[in-house]
């Protein structure tokens, strides 16, 4: 057998490929349609809440006598109501207080039920089973009775309804802070300050509930959607905001009687407060399945 300086030559290494992490694009591809349409919507309705002037520059709470209950047109996209008022402009203006409801109430129960939920997981056997059975109870009243009964005693309104849909939706994150917490006790990072001998209170306000509110943040951005949808409820039943500020649910409850001659008036702003809350469901399911790990970033 011949041995050539060609059969001695080393062979040449073999080529080295690195996989490209994910582009912006390719992350944009994997987002599922529903979430972009959604996310689109709420941004659209942030805004609208933010600078309605930007979509509109009519005012939503003066109408003409003689534009009664137009159906929609090139001069009025929604409509009129049965007091000649733009549908559409008040639709717009309708989102402020609708998000502002839906959003300081979530935001007024997770700092309440942060609270508690920590107090329970840390009020020791007798307390924590305390403040559990105050939860059920809580847990157990049907909550639009619950929040008659604070209208009873406040009066309707825009805050009455902030704080009576803050306290039928809190026991729901105080009990998962307090389940988190207790999850949390046996963490490495808390044997570690342990051993460098900080106090339980620095423990629990620097390290356990910044890694314990992560679930519920995710789970108050669902929330919203749910406290908008009860909002709107309350104000359906003349509970929420007071005419003739333009709100979505009492726009609902003031076309009732004349949904036979005119379906206008409760079409539209039904459709934003059902195409509102499940937006928000949507996105916020989607960062729920993203921190659960059954989404690749």
């Amino acid at each position: 057998m011949t041995i050539t300086a060609h059969d001695l030559r080393p062979d040449p290494a073999p080529a080295v490929r690195f996989a490209a992490g994910p582009t912006v694009i390719g992350r944009i591809r994997r987002l599922r349609i529903s979430v972009i349409l959604s996310g689109t919507f709420l941004v659209i309705v942030v805004a609208a809440a933010l600078a309605p002037a930007l979509f509109t520059d009519k005012d939503p709470n003066v109408g003409e006598p003689l534009d009664m209950l137009l159906s929609p047109s090139s001069a009025h996209w929604f409509g009129t109501d049965q007091n000649g008022r733009d549908i559409y402009a008040r639709t717009v203006f309708g989102a402020g207080p609708s998000l502002l409801i839906g959003v300081s109430a979530t935001l007024a129960a997770l700092i309440a039920g942060t609270a508690v939920g920590v107090l329970a997981s840390r009020s020791g056997r007798v307390g924590d089973w305390l403040v559990s059975r105050l939860l059920d109870i809580f847990l157990a009243i049907p909550g639009l009775l619950l929040v008659f009964l604070i209208v009873a005693a406040r009066g309707p309104g825009t805050g009455t309804t902030i704080i009576g849909v803050a306290v039928v939706t809190f026991p729901s994150y105080a009990r998962l802070v307090r389940g988190e917490v207790i999850r949390l006790r046996g963490a490495v990072f808390v044997e570690a300050a342990k051993a460098l001998g900080w106090n339980q209170t620095n423990i629990v306000v620097r390290h356990v509930v910044p890694n314990a509110i992560g679930p519920v943040l995710i789970l108050a951005t669902i929330g919203i959607g749910s406290a908008i949808g009860l909002a709107s409820s309350l104000s359906f039943l003349g509970l929420g905001p007071q005419p003739p500020t333009a709100e979505w649910g009492s726009m609902l409850a003031a076309s009732r009687s004349y949904f036979s001659v005119a379906w206008w008036p409760a079409v539209f702003p039904g459709l934003a407060i059902t195409l509102t809350v499940l937006t928000v469901t949507v996105v916020g399911q989607y960062f729920q399945r993203r921190t659960e790990g059954r989404i690749k970033p």
